[in-house]
């Protein structure tokens, strides 16, 4: 079973499972369980600066065409 069947057949079962079930359930993942933000402050800054120069032009674009010349080169030079 894929994990992503994992996942939808937990949500279903969820929904209709009996309260102690859940709260069983709940008991073994809740420190798994972020209470904050997932991602912290410098990362936030460092989103928020490169969405900044996108839109301002200042930052370095390429198309998917030399995205993948570039992957393709970093590839070849790496397997000599």
């Amino acid at each position: 079973m894929t994990t992503t069947a994992m996942r939808k057949k937990l949500s279903e079962y969820m929904q209709t499972a009996d309260v102690k079930k859940v709260r069983a359930i709940y008991t073994m993942v809740e420190d798994d369980i972020a209470d904050g933000p997932v991602w912290d402050k410098e990362f936030i800054e460092e989103m928020d600066r490169r969405e900044k120069s996108f839109l301002d032009g200042s930052a370095k674009m390429y198309t998917l065409e030399e995205a993948r010349e570039a992957a393709r080169a970093r590839v070849s030079t790496n397997r000599k």
